[in-house]
């Protein structure tokens, strides 16, 4: 593993999974730089995952719109704007260095729900996550009670409080 960059907390990470090749873990105030730049064009960071390598840094920024009504859609010309913003930003910034790839998109329809505003706007959808101690679960969201508990309820049985600190890789499920 190699060690961290500048302003990043550890070479192994959760908060930003994207496979083997994870090379650390989001810091919040990698996040919040993120989220800062993406709130400048008027979007919303919906996820953002950075993997790859240490000589070769893989960033993936996944942008939406505020709520609305009706909702708004992310377009070409949307991810074309956010990604030159964050470009001059790293370039600027150097923390990833200059040889990192930058991939800017909307959530898609499988999106992920990484925060608890994400939870809080999804009550009455379906979601497929990793729960600790459970493996992978389908369940639809009945209530968000708290920044940290989300109740999910699990085909034929009774809502159940889960940690949201416990749930990892969880989208929205949709049936094709």
């Amino acid at each position: 593993m190699t060690p961290p960059g500048p302003g990043l907390n550890s070479p192994v990470g959760e908060a930003g999974e994207v496979g083997p090749a994870l090379f650390f873990m989001l810091s919040e105030s990698l996040v919040e730089s993120f989220r800062v730049r993406v709130q400048e064009r008027g979007l919303e960071l919906a996820d953002l995952r950075i993997g790859g390598t240490s000589n070769r840094p893989l960033v993936q920024v996944r942008i939406e719109w505020p709520p609305a009504d009706p909702p708004r859609p992310v377009t070409v010309a949307d991810c074309a704007a956010a990604s030159r913003a964050l470009e001059a930003w790293l370039d600027a910034d150097g923390r990833l260095g200059h040889r990192y790839v930058l991939e800017v998109s909307s959530p898609g329809l499988e999106r992920p729900l990484r925060w608890h505003r994400h939870w809080v706007q999804f009550v009455g959808h379906e979601v497929q996550a990793t729960v600790a101690g459970l493996g992978r679960v389908r369940a639809r969201i009945v209530a968000v009670p708290d920044e940290e508990t989300v109740m999910l309820e699990r085909q034929g049985e009774a809502p159940r409080p889960y940690r949201l600190a416990a749930i990892r890789d969880a989208r929205l499920a949709v049936d094709w």
